[in-house]
């Protein structure tokens, strides 16, 4: 009986780990991934692959929110019952805390999903 997972893409030669935390590339692992903060290129600039056909929609950043949410709240609940800062500590601290982890978050969690469907459903991307 055939399996829908038809596997890895034959010409898969980058390492899903490298690529995920370089952000590069699922096919070469040389290209950058990112026009800028979160907007992904339209393609590599080093193999050509198309990335206009991806589709990570919204998963990145919901399941980021919802771990990172989660841990930033429990954290600064042991900030606050550890030290008792004043209000305005949180109110510094928080934000600077959590805007860059959630954008790096963001960006591994994209990456991660574009060489997930490059390499399991890249029909998906035009291949």
């Amino acid at each position: 009986m055939p399996s829908n997972n038809p596997g890895p893409a034959p010409d898969s030669k980058a390492s899903f780990l490298l690529t995920t935390l370089r952000c590069r590339c699922p096919r070469c692992g040389i290209g950058r991934l990112y026009k800028n903060l979160l907007e992904i290129r339209p393609a590599c600039g080093s193999c050509g692959l198309d990335f206009r056909q991806v589709d990570t929609g919204d998963g990145a950043a919901a399941g980021v929110i919802m771990v990172l949410g989660a841990f930033i709240v429990a954290l600064a609940f042991w900030v606050e019952f550890r030290f008792n800062p004043p209000l305005w500590v949180h109110a510094i601290l928080w934000p600077v805390v959590t805007i860059p982890l959630a954008i790096w978050l963001i960006r591994l969690a994209k990456a991660a999903l574009i060489a997930q469907q490059y390499r399991y459903r890249s029909s998906e991307m035009g291949l």
